[in-house]
């Protein structure tokens, strides 16, 4: 079984795809499901899909792409501290494992200016490397890093910063040639729309709100 999901493929119509690539994404699908509906298993079984997908575009045959898998790398360490702040934080009143609030605008500032260095410093790294488009590959990487510490945070506004990263995912991945992942990215475009309008809905909900105030305020002080 290891062995196929690190060499393997999976037979489709006019050839095949790389069977790391396709079960990677299924995780990642599966991981952005148990996010929706706010249940603790979204963080490991994200994990497991990370790995995949490093293996993936490490190894790919032309030139890797060192933005994808190092955007695998720091979504595994920020999935292991969202399944810490969750876990820590507890169960929401309707029984979620986190109360979705909106950012303050302090909070949306530092994002906002957290977007701006990662993204500079990404590029850097990323052209004297050598990836494959740095530019876009930047955008990816601090945009997805972002979108996962929000989820952690259980920030109202992570499904936004997803919308971005997926608009620019799609073309650079089909033009890289990773059609399951860009599939995979326009799938996610549509489904964090959902997600956005799911916690909206929930955090709207009085029982909510005033949790995600408490945990606020606890954080803060």
């Amino acid at each position: 079984m290891l062995h196929w999901l690190l060499d393997g493929s999976v037979p489709v119509p006019g050839g095949e795809l790389r069977a790391n690539e396709v079960v990677g994404n299924l995780f990642g699908l599966a991981s952005a499901i148990f996010g929706m509906r706010r249940l603790m298993w979204a963080w490991p079984v994200g994990m497991v899909g990370n790995v995949l997908l490093f293996t993936v575009f490490v190894g790919a045959a032309d030139e890797p792409l060192w933005g994808q898998a190092g955007r695998q790398i720091m979504f595994f360490l920020a999935s292991a501290y969202g399944f810490w702040r969750w876990h820590r934080i507890g169960d929401a009143p309707d029984g979620g494992a986190v109360s979705p609030r909106w950012a303050t605008w302090r909070e949306r500032g530092l994002l906002v200016a957290s977007a701006a260095v990662l993204y500079a410093a990404a590029w850097v790294v990323l052209l004297r490397i050598g990836s494959y488009s740095p530019p876009t590959e930047a955008w990816i990487l601090a945009g997805s890093l972002l979108a996962t510490v929000g989820m952690a945070r259980g920030w109202v506004e992570f499904w936004l910063v997803w919308v971005a990263v997926d608009a620019v995912g799609v073309t650079t991945l089909v033009h890289a040639g990773y059609y399951p992942t860009a599939f995979m990215y326009l799938f996610y475009a549509c489904f964090v729309l959902w997600g956005f309008v799911t916690w909206t809905r929930i955090a709207r909900q009085p029982a909510i709100a005033a949790q995600a105030a408490r945990e606020q305020e606890g954080a803060v002080a």
